[in-house]
């Protein structure tokens, strides 16, 4: 009998992706799973996974359902957790998760820092593990979240210059693509816990909160989605499982130039959709992407 053929196992390109990084013509687009990078279940230095965080919700509002489906939904228990109590009490508990602990950046926040030139970053996570790891080297970045719950600027966007204390509040008409490419940037789409104050927080969590962000003609203004179109994404930390994710990247990728995605043994349905949109998705995990491209970079 003859042997049976290994699958060739198809590497991301990691010499490509590195320059395109660094030129600034990649912007990678990190999901939840970016944050757990090298850590486990019960670390208490490495975040909740969504699924987690889902959990500690509903055992909070005591979610009325034991369905594992129902009570991994995030933003249905989310919803729940507002209909329970009030969106205030969400905010704080999500300002107590994300803030609450120690958590620290991962060799995948450190590598971004480190080669960054004026290289934008997109995130949907609330923490400030990628800022803490341009801190950790004194590089500097300019600080762009989406308003969720300052009704006043619902449609533009909140701006931190590079060590200001406070943003500047911009609508999506008051932003010109020309503003961007100049300075590290990193955009948090989904709003953010702000370590200082909880002034600033911002949370598109529950589904009411994707719902509008989604029907918001602008919730990405014109001038991030020109700059996107000419630009390849990495999409690191990224299923597609979730409606609202799949609604996110149909929003987000606007470019007809190829990017790249890194997901460890994704579904049929999930390499399909990838597929559909022009992006090339690489099989293995996260860590082992992230151990690939330093070694390409010699870090």
């Amino acid at each position: 009998m003859g042997s049976v053929a290994q699958p060739v196992i198809i590497e991301p390109p990691y010499g490509i992706i590195l320059q395109e990084l660094r030129s600034g013509n990649a912007i990678p687009f990190l999901g939840s799973a970016a944050s757990r990078v090298g850590g486990g279940d019960g670390d208490p230095a490495i975040l909740p996974s969504g699924a987690q965080l889902s959990d500690m919700l509903a055992d909070a509002a005591k979610f009325p359902s034991t369905d594992a489906h129902d009570r991994g939904d995030l933003a249905k228990v989310s919803s729940y957790y507002v209909d329970a109590s009030n969106r205030g009490a969400l905010r704080r508990k999500l300002r107590n998760i994300f803030t609450g602990a120690a958590y620290q950046c991962n060799d995948l926040h450190r590598f971004l820092a480190a080669v960054a030139n004026n290289l934008m970053v997109v995130t949907t996570n609330y923490d400030t593990l990628l800022e803490q790891a341009f801190l950790e080297i004194g590089k500097p970045y300019d600080l762009v979240v989406y308003p969720a719950d300052n009704q006043e600027y619902a449609n533009g966007v909140l701006w931190w210059p590079h060590g200001a204390q406070e943003p500047s509040k911009l609508e999506p008409n008051q932003l010109d693509i020309q503003d961007l490419g100049k300075s590290n940037v990193i955009y948090k789409i989904h709003g953010s816990v702000n370590a200082q104050t909880e002034r600033w927080d911002s949370f598109v969590i529950t589904e009411e909160d994707y719902i509008k962000f989604l029907s918001l003609n602008n919730a990405v203004p014109p001038a991030f989605r020109e700059y996107f179109s000419k630009r390849a994404f990495l999409f690191l930390g990224y299923s597609l499982r979730d409606w609202n994710m799949r609604v996110l990247l149909k929003e987000v990728s606007v470019s007809e130039i190829t990017s790249w995605a890194i997901l460890y043994q994704p579904s049929a349905f999930e390499r399909k959709l990838w597929e559909r949109r022009k992006v090339d998705m690489f099989d293995l995990k996260l860590e082992e992407f992230v151990a690939g491209i330093r070694a390409e970079a010699g870090l």
